[in-house]
């Protein structure tokens, strides 16, 4: 299961899978015709997708969700978690629904999906849960403070999961650095993001796809960890 894989960079992690064998459920909320077009191309691979939706911001949604892809799939052995909003939240107009819809969305979504899921991995004796961090969770950003918290606490899940649910589940996390442009984002905001970056540029969707490809076929013995994939930027400076 990769959730928000219907565009961008979870569209890159499913179809990564998908090339390496794996069959799909691809997760979105609103943006179901795309789901439907990663789903399409997942088939063009020879393997199968099957797309459900669910806002994640509800704990009762996401259980039915994974409760049917489990029983459609006959279980589930992968899930990425990739969902996430993202957008600038200036500390004079941040408002409380901003706040409680970061949160909402960027970490307590990704803990129900692994809570429910990992769980039943945890009973049948083997699993992996994936979540996508940021670069933001370290450095963290004036105007983006919500979803930095949310990423931070993602990495905190992240290794609080990987003790609870050892030794069947292995729990990692990718802490992505610039892969894609936000939306909106103009060539000055570009620039200024590039000097924080060691490697002087941006990266792309497959680094990150690549880096759950890795966790997933070879990381038996890798827990806990958040893995930077974000040209050196976590160092600072």
């Amino acid at each position: 299961m990769v959730t928000g894989s219907g565009r961008r960079v979870g569209r890159a992690i499913a179809l990564a899978l998908a090339e390496r064998g794996a069959n799909i459920i691809v997760h979105c909320y609103q943006s179901y015709g795309e789901a439907e077009e990663t789903a399409a191309q997942v088939n063009r691979l020879g393997r199968r997708a099957t797309v459900f939706s669910a806002d994640q911001r509800d704990w009762n949604a996401v259980e039915r969700l994974c409760r049917q892809a489990w029983d459609v799939f006959g279980g589930i052995d992968v899930l990425v978690n990739n969902a996430a909003v993202y957008r600038r939240t200036p500390l004079g107009d941040l408002g409380e629904s901003d706040w409680d819809e970061m949160l909402d969305v960027d970490l307590k979504g990704p803990f129900a999906f692994a809570r429910f899921l990992g769980l039943r991995m945890k009973e049948r004796g083997r699993g992996k849960i994936i979540s996508i961090s940021d670069a933001g969770a370290r450095v963290v950003w004036p105007g983006y403070i919500p979803y930095c918290v949310a990423k931070a606490g993602v990495e905190a899940m992240t290794r609080g999961l990987a003790r609870a649910l050892a030794p069947e589940v292995q729990v990692n996390a990718i802490a992505a650095g610039t892969v894609l442009w936000p939306e909106g984002f103009d060539a000055q905001r570009q620039e200024a993001a590039l000097r924080g970056v060691p490697m002087r540029r941006t990266g792309s969707p497959a680094d990150v796809a690549r880096a759950v490809c890795y966790l997933v076929e070879y990381g038996d013995y890798i827990t806990g960890v958040v893995l930077p994939v974000d040209g050196g930027r976590h160092l600072g400076g």
